[in-house]
């Protein structure tokens, strides 16, 4: 399997060009006047204006399109950049505090395979149906990566599709928060009293991590190693230039040019298809399917606890750190302004960024495993 071949722009129909235009438009708008996500949105449909300029030096070998995906995203360079940076960001000690929040980033995940179930019902092919479902865990890095290795003909639209449901968490996930969750279960308090996590805890914390999951599921030790060296290079105190760059410069770099990147391959002869529609659709079943089982776990957290655990911190298991996290903090105070679960909910968030490489990792190992004679 070879990461994305960037498509040489095809003759395509005038109609065919100017709906792409109108799309990549659509992208602008929806960064500049609805602040979806801008970071990503926004040189998203810039690049797609490029990506279906007809006869355009910047699309052809050796033009800059051409050499950003030659160099970042068929080596998966910048979703690896990325991933440092986002590292950098995180701070475990909610989740090694109260480690049971790890089950609640597991539970997340169970939309991914159910979708990968469901997408194979369909009739895609394992490999692209592992790249639909992993859009559940709305992590885009994620999705780039595993999709650039499994499926690199549906990157285009795998990635529009992960990014734009990102930027939909605060209104995807309310609904379904309050429709599978009662008020009662949404004015549950949670005390918050943690373990004091020692800085030799921490320290290990990423090592530990990288060797375990490495061994365990290699084909997650790209992800999982870029996610821990940020996250050691910011809790090592030493290095804080390094950590200060990798947060900000480095994540920033990487994440304009990929975005630029996948805009400019979502070509009118490739991405104007009906697969494309069902990609859209079996993406958005994979994120709700997420937030229902990390919901309903958070149900279950409730009853065996006899009420201390509030369902709510189940929908933040997904991957979308630290958006999901606040958002469960937002919903629990419209009930009570008193009620503070955002540290819980922060607790199951890097718990689900984990659980997302994780599945990514199982899903690259499932596929080789199966396509291997």
């Amino acid at each position: 399997m070879k990461g994305a071949t960037f498509p040489v722009p095809l003759p395509a129909s005038p109609w065919g060009m100017l709906l792409m235009f109108a799309v990549a438009g659509v992208l602008i708008h929806l960064a500049i006047r609805k602040q979806y996500e801008p970071t990503l949105l926004l040189p998203i449909g810039f690049g797609a204006l490029l990506g279906n300029l007809p006869n355009s030096p910047l699309n052809q070998p050796g033009g800059l399109l051409f050499l950003l995906n030659e160099m970042g995203v068929k080596t998966e360079i910048f979703p690896l950049f990325i991933f440092i940076g986002i590292g950098a960001l995180m701070d475990f000690r909610p989740l090694l505090s109260q480690p049971i929040f790890a089950l609640m980033g597991a539970a997340g995940q169970f939309g991914i395979f159910a979708t990968l179930i469901l997408a194979t019902a369909f009739g895609f092919p394992l490999n692209e149906a592992s790249s639909i479902a992993i859009i559940g865990a709305i992590d885009g890095p994620t999705s780039i990566y595993v999709s650039s290795l499994l499926a690199p003909e549906l990157l285009a639209p795998i990635a529009v599709t992960a990014y734009s449901y990102m930027s939909l968490v605060p209104i995807i996930q309310p609904p379904l928060m309050r429709l599978l969750t009662t008020r009662a279960e949404r004015r549950i308090h949670m005390e918050y009293a943690p373990r004091p996590v020692p800085r030799a805890g921490l320290l290990a914390f990423p090592v530990v991590v990288t060797l375990v999951i490495g061994l365990l599921v290699p084909a997650s030790a790209p992800l999982v190693a870029t996610l821990m060296l940020g996250n050691l290079l910011k809790e090592s105190g030493v290095v804080q230039r390094l950590s200060d760059m990798a947060a900000n410069e480095l994540t920033n770099f990487a994440t304009l040019f990929l975005g630029l990147t996948i805009g400019s391959l979502m070509q009118a002869s490739s991405f104007l298809q009906v697969k494309t529609l069902m990609i859209l659709m079996l993406g958005l079943v994979a994120f709700a399917l997420d937030t229902v089982f990390g919901l309903l776990f958070g149900k279950l957290l409730a009853v065996l606890t006899r009420g201390k655990i509030n369902p709510l911190v189940g929908a933040a298991g997904i991957s979308a750190f630290p958006m999901s996290g606040r958002l469960v903090q937002k919903i629990a105070q419209e009930e009570d302004f008193t009620n503070h679960v955002l540290m819980h909910a922060m607790g199951a968030n890097t718990a689900g960024q984990l659980g997302s490489v994780i599945a990514g990792g199982i899903l690259l190992a499932l596929v080789t495993a199966y396509l291997t004679p």
